[in-house]
């Protein structure tokens, strides 16, 4: 039950949940997988199929975009972030791979429960919306 409970403790941290009440993000915590790569590894990669958003727990991921000039990493982001929930909202492949650039530990949640969990909580929802609305600004 502790880790339960230091889990809610990050998500809480992480801004796109902040809103939540405790309630709901036990059930997120619970109903998330915890994973961990190793350096190098990919959470995904470019192209492939939105199935599942990552919260990172521990480390930092780099985001890295595919061009015909080669990789180039456009950021680098760590503790408390998340990763993937683009193609999920936009419900298409995809933009970037998201390779581990240290050791990390992450709460993968899957592409249904990231949904319902934005459409019970409108605030979150708004949040999601105006985050998503930034980094689209900055990749496009």
């Amino acid at each position: 039950m502790m880790i339960l409970n230091d889990e809610v403790q990050m998500l809480r941290g992480v801004p796109l949940f902040s809103g939540m009440d405790a309630g709901k993000l036990k059930l997120l915590a619970f109903a998330s997988d915890r994973v961990i790569y190793g350096t190098g590894q990919e959470l995904f990669h470019q192209g492939d199929a939105g199935d599942a958003a990552y919260v990172i727990l521990s480390g930092a991921v780099d985001i890295i975009m595919d061009s015909p000039a080669g990789e180039t990493k456009i950021a680098e982001v760590g503790c408390r972030s998340v990763v993937g929930e683009i193609a999920i909202l936009c419900d298409r492949p995809r933009n970037s791979t998201v390779k581990a650039a240290t050791p990390v530990e992450a709460l993968r949640i899957s592409k249904d429960y990231f949904l319902k969990i934005l459409a019970s909580c409108p605030r979150t929802m708004a949040e999601t919306m105006r985050i998503l609305g930034e980094r689209m600004a900055t990749t496009h």
